[in-house]
C-alpha cells in the first residue's frame, strides 16, 4: 500500500513557531513533526509516499530529499493554489495505488496503521475514517456510527457537543473515492465526508493522537515524547 501526506499547512495558530517554518517541520524533542510520521508509516510497511506541499515547500524538501536516508521513497506534489484536504490528494491520482493511506503531517500519533487498513479490508470498505472517542471535541470533525461501523452522521466543528468520535484525519481510501472530487478547492471535513454519509466507514482507536494544533497542545505532546523516553517500554 501507497501512502500520501497532507503536509501543506501553515499553522497560523502555531504562530510564532511556524512563522519562518511549515508547520509539519515544527520540531517535536529532535525532529520534525512530519518525520514522525514518515517512521510511523515505514514502521507499517509503507515506504512509497507521496507528499502534499503549499507553505514554505522547499523547507520540506531540502530536509527530507528522496526519503532514501530515512528508509522511503517520497514523491512531492506543489500546490500552486489552495486545493484544500481532498483537492491536495487527488494531484496524487496517479501515483496512488488501488487502495492508499491518507495522514497529516502535522499530528502526531501512535495509532496502529496496520489494523486500520485490515479493518478497510475486511469491510470491502470505499473510504474508511480513522477515529477516536475525546472529551469537548470542539474544533474537531464529529461523527456517529452504527452497530455495523457505518458512519450515519458527520459534523465538521460542532458547537456545543460535549464528547464523541473525532476524525482524526487518518483515512484509507479506495482511490474510486477520488472521482467524487471536483478540480479545484475541496476539503474532506466540510465537503466530501458529510457527501459519503451512510456508504463508508469509522475504524476507532484508542493509541495517542495529536494534530499539534495550538500550543497547549504542542507544548503537551512534547511532554508526552520526552516522558516516553525517560521510561523504557
Amino acid at each position: 500500500m501507497k501512502a500520501v501526506i497532507m503536509a501543506g499547512g501553515f499553522g497560523t495558530r502555531l504562530m510564532p513557531l511556524t512563522e519562518n517554518e511549515p508547520k509539519p517541520m515544527v520540531k517535536l524533542i529532535d525532529k520534525p513533526v512530519l518525520q514522525y510520521t514518515i517512521e510511523l508509516l515505514k514502521k507499517h510497511g509503507i515506504t512509497d509516499i507521496a507528499v502534499t506541499l503549499a507553505y514554505l515547500p522547499e523547507k520540506i524538501k531540502s530536509y527530507f530529499g528522496d526519503g532514501s536516508k530515512f528508509g522511503v521513497n517520497l514523491t512531492y506534489f506543489t500546490e500552486n493554489e489552495p486545493l484544500g484536504t481532498a483537492g491536495s490528494v487527488k494531484q496524487t491520482r496517479n501515483f496512488v495505488s488501488d487502495d492508499f493511506l491518507v495522514i497529516s503531517g502535522d499530528c502526531y500519533t501512535e495509532i496502529d496503521l496496520s489494523k486500520a487498513i485490515d479493518f478497510h479490508y475486511s469491510l470491502n470498505s470505499p473510504f474508511t475514517v480513522v477515529s477516536q472517542p475525546k472529551e469537548n471535541p470542539v474544533g474537531y470533525g464529529v461523527l456517529e456510527v452504527d452497530i455495523n461501523h457505518k458512519i450515519t452522521k458527520f459534523v465538521e466543528k460542532p458547537e456545543g457537543v460535549k464528547s464523541g468520535l473525532i476524525n482524526t484525519g487518518i483515512y484509507v481510501i479506495n482511490k474510486k473515492i477520488l472521482d467524487e472530487i471536483p478540480d479545484g478547492f475541496y476539503d474532506f471535513g466540510k465537503q466530501l465526508i458529510p457527501k459519503l454519509v451512510g456508504k463508508i466507514y469509522s475504524y476507532v482507536d484508542y493509541s495517542y493522537w495529536s494534530d499539534i494544533g495550538t500550543l497547549i497542545s504542542y507544548y503537551e505532546t512534547n511532554a508526552k515524547i520526552a516522558r516516553d523516553m525517560l521510561v523504557p517500554v
